[in-house]
């Protein structure tokens, strides 16, 4: 199971936190920020996950799959 959003390929991103006078000696740490991803019914029966941006707009409720 891929951690994207199928509907509208909403994936990870990387970010950084900005900290000022950072230079070889004082590196800071990329964190990988997922989208929040749930689990939900289709009307033909069948389940899928999708992003709750996808949910709240009820794009899970038009699928023809």
């Amino acid at each position: 199971m891929a951690k994207s959003c199928p509907i509208c390929n909403k994936g990870s991103q990387i970010s950084g936190t900005r900290v000022l006078l950072r230079g070889n000696y004082n590196p800071t740490k990329k964190s990988r920020k997922y989208p929040n991803l749930q689990s939900v019914l289709l009307p033909n029966g069948g389940r899928m996950t999708i992003c709750t941006s996808c949910l709240k707009q009820g794009r899970h409720l038009t699928l023809k799959k």
